[in-house]
């Protein structure tokens, strides 16, 4: 069974939870599809390309149509000349949008936790709070754990913990409602305060 690793005050190993039973038996493709809805709702969609309706000249036959030995063209615009259009171009009407629905997205949010826990990077420790507004105090949490990265869930997020993590190239800082399954699978590890992980792991 998956376990969260429970952190005292100073950031070490006190003893360990157990995520409900049923976040082990989720499949691992609601992950997939909400990992690959999320990336494709973060598409700027600016590629944009001009067909012949678009592309300005060309409204004059370039020679007549027989006698001159050559092949036949009615425009200069055609996507094979020069300064012409182009042909099955991208453009910005393109729609990426690829539905999940809300259990789906339950079911994705619970199985990268219980991937997390597996692999032993799930904490859980009773608050984040960053009183004093510096990155060198947040910084230290992240040292005490040997961490290379981390997600860290608050369960209300205040303006002293968010200054003091939001110049930590590696961490980023969220309270509970806004957790997702892509922000938790893209970290190596995630440490939420233990009120935050009751709100995420109630039923939904």
């Amino acid at each position: 069974m998956s376990k969260i690793l429970v952190l005292n005050d100073k950031f070490e190993n006190s003893g360990e939870l157990e995520l409900p039973a049923s976040y082990a038996e989720v499949n691992p493709h609601n992950l997939y599809l909400y990992v690959k809805s999320y990336l494709a709702g973060m598409r700027a969609n600016t590629a944009h390309t001009k067909s012949r309706a678009y592309v300005s000249g060309g409204g004059k036959k370039p020679w007549r149509q027989k006698g001159r030995g050559g092949a036949r063209a009615g425009s200069t615009r055609t996507n094979v000349w020069v300064g012409g259009a182009v042909a099955f171009g991208p453009t910005n009407e393109k729609n990426y949008f690829q539905k999940v629905n809300k259990k789906q997205k339950r079911l994705a949010l619970e199985c990268a936790l219980a991937q997390k826990a597996e692999a032993g990077k799930l904490f859980a420790v009773d608050s984040l709070a960053v009183e004093s507004g510096k990155t060198k105090d947040a910084a230290k949490i992240i040292e005490a754990l040997n961490l290379r990265d981390a997600l860290i869930v608050k369960d209300l997020l205040d303006d002293k913990t968010l200054l003091a993590f939001r110049n930590m190239a590696n961490c980023y800082v969220v309270d509970a409602s806004e957790v997702n399954a892509y922000l938790v699978s893209v970290f190596s590890s995630v440490i939420v305060e233990k009120a935050a992980l009751q709100t995420i792991t109630k039923e939904g």
